[in-house]
């Protein structure tokens, strides 16, 4: 699936948009500390999207209902726009795992009730690597992947 820079800035724009009404007082926002519910630091530990699943107590299934947008060559490693979309009913979390980071799990976004899970960021790759989008629903990790290739690493290259 080959994504455009402006279906990128699409997604940038959405995440841009929700961000200006949170800060406006429109939505309401709760920053996620290190001792909230749903926080387990053991996610960025993980090496691999097996090893998420196994401390998510979940199944990884590939599936059409999670996609990813991203480019198909970035340019620089250290700033690599990466967006998230579930359509599966009742995602409860949805996050960007790097196959071949030093820290494979970059992100991840806890959702509450209601919220609509489509995420845009920007991610350091060290390398070319299989990017995955995952959205946890129920007892199943549900993700899509993309592989993104990297011309100048952005972790330490």
């Amino acid at each position: 699936m080959n994504q455009t820079r402006r279906q990128v800035m699409q997604l940038s724009a959405g995440a841009t948009v929700v961000g200006l009404a949170a800060s406006a007082g429109l939505l309401p926002v709760t920053a996620q500390a290190a001792d909230a519910p749903g926080w387990d630091p053991k996610l960025f530990e993980a090496k691999s999207l097996d090893e998420v699943a196994k401390i998510l107590g979940v199944t990884p299934t590939e599936s059409t209902d999670v996609s990813i947008v991203g480019p198909d060559i970035a340019e620089n490693g250290a700033v690599v726009p990466v967006g998230v979309k579930s359509s599966a009913a009742g995602t409860t979390m949805v996050g960007i795992v790097v196959q071949k980071n030093p820290t494979a799990m970059v992100a991840a976004f806890h959702m509450k009730e209601g919220a609509e899970p489509n995420v845009a960021t920007r991610i350091k790759m060290a390398q070319t690597s299989h990017v995955y989008a995952v959205a946890k629903v129920g007892d199943k990790l549900l993700y899509s992947k993309k592989e993104i290739k990297v011309t100048l690493g952005g972790c330490g290259g």
